[in-house]
């Protein structure tokens, strides 16, 4: 090791180490999501992470030695995946750096004294996987409070009662997901589908994307359905055999375990 924190171009790396005679830039990242064999970096949307990720692709392809350290604080994982569902731009920023940047995602083990345990795992990256799954398109899934009771016109549904709590979505989008996602998230449009008349009403719209070369909206309607109540029968359900792809919860979903183990299963899919 040479030096910490090191400045080059726009940004400042972690580490400058001397490689088989050659200067090496290392970024070094913790990942703390993971879940059926599969760990996921980043867990929220990271614009400094994306920055450091083009800037070592640029020195790269310019020769200069640069490497990302994934350090995962958890053994018992086989792949490495950017969370391509939560942050869109960095995934496919890893992508694009894959052939410039060292990728070195590594699974290690905290001992009960909290000291590292001597094995040291390298994980695999299923790199022909992500060049098919991570793209703009799949399912999604809308969380939205209604802070008051109401009654609404939904279409051929005819007048529908909505009581206080949180009412869950599940729509799909095999194309242009992101702005789909932004659609429903404008208070002001044109009411196209069931779900136009709820979100102009709600109060909090959480989205969550399911990134996937497969339409999943079903399955995931299947999923909920056995950990929540259904909502109004056909609700968003018109072009398919669902009861409903509307589900209610008297408190946020983002509480409870088994909507993220549902939400995971989805997710977290190994490769």
């Amino acid at each position: 090791m040479i030096r910490r924190e090191v400045a080059r171009g726009r940004s400042r790396f972690d580490l400058l180490l001397r490689h088989h005679g050659k200067d090496l830039y290392l970024e070094v990242k913790s990942c703390t999501l993971f879940g059926n064999g599969v760990a996921m970096f980043p867990d929220a949307v990271t614009q400094r992470g994306r920055k450091h990720l083009m800037e070592l692709a640029r020195m790269g392809s310019a020769g200069i030695k640069t490497a990302v350290l994934f350090i995962v604080h958890y053994p018992l994982v086989h792949w490495f995946m950017p969370d391509y569902h939560t942050d869109y731009a960095f995934s496919t920023a890893f992508l694009e750096a894959k052939d410039h940047v060292m990728i070195l995602p590594v699974a290690i083990e905290w001992r009960p004294d909290l000291t590292v345990g001597p094995e040291v795992k390298i994980l695999e990256v299923p790199w022909g996987y992500l060049q098919e799954e991570i793209g703009d398109r799949g399912s999604y899934l809308l969380i939205l409070s209604i802070d008051n009771g109401m009654a609404l016109e939904i279409g051929r549904l005819g007048r529908l009662s909505f009581r206080r709590g949180y009412y869950l979505y599940v729509g799909s989008a095999m194309k242009n997901l992101e702005a789909r996602i932004r659609r429903h998230l404008r208070k002001t449009k044109k009411h196209h589908w069931h779900i136009d008349c709820l979100t102009a009403h709600a109060g909090t719209i959480i989205p969550l994307p399911v990134r996937s070369s497969q339409r999943d909206e079903c399955e995931i309607a299947k999923a909920l359905s056995s950990i929540m109540q259904p909502g109004p029968p056909g609700f968003g359900s018109s072009d398919c055999q669902c009861q409903t792809h509307l589900f209610f919860s008297e408190t946020n979903p983002l509480h409870s375990k088994a909507f993220h183990e549902v939400l995971q299963s989805f997710r977290m899919r190994h490769p």
